[in-house]
Parts: C-alpha cells; structure tokens; sequence
C-alpha cells in the first residue's frame, strides 16, 4: 500500500509548559504510567511510588485523588471512556478495574493476586510457555463505541482478551512471538476507525486489527511503542521507549546505537506526521520513557514516564527529572 504524504499545513506543532502541575502539599508523584483527559478537559493520571489517579484541571489545578487503597505500586494503564468513566490496568495484582466519574469503584475484572498459568516466570517473557485466560500482568485497554472492553494482557500472557461492557469474556487472540498477529510484550491499545491498534512494544512495530481481532496491517516504522491514543482531528499519538545502546529484545540482535525515546505523530494510513527525540533526556520537551500519552480537545498533548523505574533506579537519569509534560499546540503561522 502507497501512502500520500500529508500536507505541511497539517503537521502539528508545540511548545513546553513548565511548572503546568500544581498539587498540594503532602502529595508525591513519582512515574506517570497512565494519563487520560475527560469531557471537560480534565486530566487524570495514574501514578506510582505513591498509587493513585490524581485528577487535574486544564490549568494544572489540583480536584481530587482516588484510588490509594486499591491500586497496586505496578499500576499500568488508564483509558477515559466517552461517558467519563474511568478505567485502570493493574499488573501488579492482574486486575482492570472500572471507576465512576467520581472515582467510585464500579467493577473489577479478573481475580485479585491471582495470575492466569501461562508459565510466566515473573521476570521475562521469553517465559511464556502457552497463552492463558485473563489475566497475567496487563498493561491497558481500550474501550469500543459499543462499550466492549479490550484489553492487552502484556507482559505474562502475550494476548488480547474482549470483553463485553458488563465484564462478560467474549474472545481473545494473540500468541508470544514475532510472526504475524504474534506479540512480545503488547503494551498499548487503542480502537478508532473501527480498528483495534496494538503497540507490540518489543517488536517494534503497531499491529491493526479488526474489531474480530483479524490481522489487517502492520506498521513497522515506529520504535519501541508504549501507548497510542487517537484524538478528534483523527491523528495517532504514539509514546516511544528508550532502546539503550547494547540492549536486546527478545531473541534479538542487541542494539549497537542509543536510540533515545520519544514521540510519533501519525495519520490513520500510518504516515508520521511528527516524531520527535533528543539524547539530552531532561530537556525540556526531550523524553527519557514514555510510557503514555494523551490529548485533549484544545489539541495540547500530556505524555507521562517510568522515569523513576527506566532510568533513576538504573543511575543514569538524575533524580528530578521530567516525569510529565505537557505540550501546548501552537497554532499554525505562530511559531
């Protein structure tokens, strides 16, 4: 298939804000490992260090917090629906749960503590020795026009599992490997345009499939990815792992350069429209592991990092880097 390349008027454009955030006292953010914005341009993140979903006004003023006593110090993912009800991804106890607006627990898929067999060792997933039922470590969903949930069951199962809106198992797909349809680590999930779009995060690669769950295109030109999110004007944004230098996935060569993280801006035909990167990590606007992203109706984008967990604990980040930033678009001609 020939893609057209996109006009240069629809490439778009932003700048930093810093010093966006504002919590009150006694609140600790560590990693960002979800983000979502609600109707009202509210942003809701799940963090960790300190579990929760703190929420957000557009301006950076704090709402509220839920979550504490439930969530998991391996919280994952978080997805908004249309009717703002809220979804989180724990791979810490196998669960995804569904929240009310308000941050009232409605349902809970899966057992708590409690993983699927698969033969997952806990550490790798060239581990996984068959696919199993829901869940083994899951990392995020994605939730249909009809209210179906799916979800990528990441790291201990290699599998898309779907459920209907009542938390009923409808179908799943998905086995470890680097074939067709195959997963090392399926990371992110979104649906629009009637297609389910998996980040295979290890492989390099976004998977599209059919709502059924068939196998309809690979895009193969986007590094490591971790989340997508699709907004309103119809474009994909796509968050970015660092690959260190001398790193491998699985079964693969390992990597001979540094290939910093970062962000992809693409169309639904899969042309990229933006992808920006910078080996200074710290920068302003530079990444060190994003891990989520989202936008919000004014087209500003909010991209959250494992930070703390990808580059702090390893002693090659310093503490007090970025771990959220929010990226205001700048409309066309004002640059």
């Amino acid at each position: 298939m020939v893609h057209a390349a996109p006009p240069r008027s629809s490439v778009p454009a932003f700048r930093t804000m810093p010093d966006w955030e504002r919590l009150p006292p006694g609140y600790r953010r560590g990693d960002v490992v979800g983000v979502g914005v609600d109707s009202r341009d509210r942003v809701l993140m799940l963090t960790r260090r300190d579990a929760r979903v703190l929420v957000l006004e557009a301006d950076g003023a704090f709402v509220r917090s839920f979550g504490e006593e439930v969530l998991t110090e391996r919280a994952h993912g978080l997805t908004i629906d249309d009717e703002d009800f809220v979804y989180t991804v724990d791979d810490g106890d196998h669960t995804v749960r569904k929240w009310a607006p308000d941050g009232t627990l409605l349902m809970t898929l899966g057992t708590p503590g409690v993983p699927s067999d698969t033969g997952y060792d806990g550490t790798s997933s060239a581990s996984i020795a068959r696919v199993g039922p829901p869940f083994n470590r899951p990392t995020n969903a994605a939730i249909a026009p009809n209210g179906d949930i799916y979800v990528a069951d990441g790291y201990g199962n290699a599998r898309i599992h779907r459920f209907t809106a009542e938390g009923e198992l409808v179908g799943a797909w998905g086995e470890p490997g680097r074939g067709p349809g195959q997963f090392v680590v399926p990371h992110g999930i979104w649906i629009a345009d009637g297609r389910v779009f998996v980040a295979d995060r290890e492989n390099d690669r976004i998977q599209v499939f059919s709502l059924g769950g068939d196998l309809l295109e690979i895009w193969d030109h986007v590094q490591r990815p971790t989340a997508i999110y699709v907004d309103g004007r119809r474009l994909m944004y796509v968050s970015s792992l660092w690959w260190r230098g001398g790193e491998a996935d699985l079964g693969g060569m390992p990597r001979r350069y540094d290939l910093p993280g970062g962000v992809y801006v693409l169309d639904l035909d899969g042309n990229v429209l933006l992808h920006w990167c910078s080996a200074d990590r710290c920068a302003p606007g530079a990444f060190v592991a994003p891990h989520c992203i989202t936008a919000d109706s004014q087209g500003d984008v909010y991209v959250g990092e494992v930070t703390w967990t990808f580059g702090v604990q390893r002693r090659d980040i310093p503490e007090g880097c970025h771990s959220l930033q929010k990226l205001a678009r700048v409309a066309p001609g004002s640059l």
